[in-house]
C-alpha cells in the first residue's frame, strides 16, 4: 500500500486551488480577443463577399466586380489614413482615394466611386467579422448614394481596405470601370471631376473632355 506524505498532500491541494484560482480568472475577465489588425483582412474578404451578394440581388445584370490589388492597395491606404486621423477626409480632400488613383497611373480615364464608413468596438469584446461587415454593407445599402456606388452596373474591379485604430474600424471599398475609353494618349495631369452618381459620369463620359469621374460621395 502507498503512503503519501503530508506535504504530497499539501502540494497537491495547492495546485488544486491554484488550478480554481485561474479558472476564476478566466470566468472573470474572458479569454484575450485577437489583436484588431490581424482581422482586417478577413473582414476585407468578408464584406467584398458580402457586396458582391447585395450588387446580385440590387442589379442582377451588374458586371461581376473582379478584386483588384492596385484597388486594394489604394483602398488600404485610404482606411489607414482615415484610422490615423480618425476621420473620412484630410484638408479639404473629400475623395482621397480616387486622386491616388489618378496620379498613380496618369492615362486611366473612366470612373472612380468610394465607400467609406466607420464602426466603434471595444478591445474587450473584440471584432466578429461577420457581425462588424453586415453592419458596414447593410449601412451602405440602406444610403442612396452608396448603394448606387456598390450596385452601379458597368464597375467591373474593386478593392476593399479595413484598418484599426484604438477603437474604431475604418473602411474604404474602391469601385472602377475604363467604360471602354481606353488609356489617355496625352501626358498631361489628370483631370478629376465630380459627378454626383456614377450613371451621370456615364452619361458625361460621352462628352470628349471628360476623364476621370468620380462616382457618388466620399461618406
Amino acid at each position: 500500500m502507498a503512503v503519501i506524505s503530508d506535504k504530497a498532500m499539501m502540494r497537491a491541494a495547492g495546485l488544486a486551488l491554484l488550478a480554481l484560482a485561474l479558472a476564476g480568472c478566466t470566468e472573470l475577465f474572458g479569454p484575450s480577443q485577437p489583436d484588431p489588425a490581424s482581422q482586417m483582412p478577413l473582414l476585407e474578404t468578408r464584406i467584398i463577399q458580402l457586396v458582391a451578394e447585395r450588387r446580385a440581388q440590387t442589379a442582377p445584370k451588374a458586371k461581376i466586380m473582379l478584386v483588384d490589388p492596385e484597388l486594394t492597395k489604394v483602398a488600404r491606404k485610404r482606411s489607414a489614413a482615415m484610422a490615423s486621423a480618425n476621420a473620412f477626409s484630410s484638408g479639404d480632400d473629400q475623395h482621397l482615394a480616387a486622386t491616388m488613383i489618378m496620379n498613380d497611373d496618369a492615362k486611366f480615364q473612366g470612373l472612380v466611386g468610394e465607400n467609406v464608413a466607420a464602426q466603434h468596438f471595444t478591445v474587450a469584446q473584440g471584432i466578429d467579422v461577420d457581425a462588424f461587415a453586415k453592419r458596414f454593407v447593410e449601412g451602405w445599402a440602406a444610403s442612396k448614394p452608396h448603394l448606387e456606388n456598390l450596385s452601379f452596373p458597368d464597375y467591373d474591379r474593386t478593392g476593399v481596405g479595413a484598418s484599426a485604430n484604438a477603437d474604431t474600424i475604418y473602411v474604404a471599398q474602391i469601385f472602377t470601370t475604363d467604360l471602354g475609353l481606353g488609356d489617355k494618349t496625352d501626358k498631361d495631369a489628370p483631370d478629376v471631376q465630380t459627378v454626383p452618381t456614377p450613371q451621370q459620369g456615364k452619361d458625361d463620359s460621352k462628352v470628349p473632355a471628360l476623364r476621370g469621374a468620380i462616382g457618388g460621395p466620399s461618406q
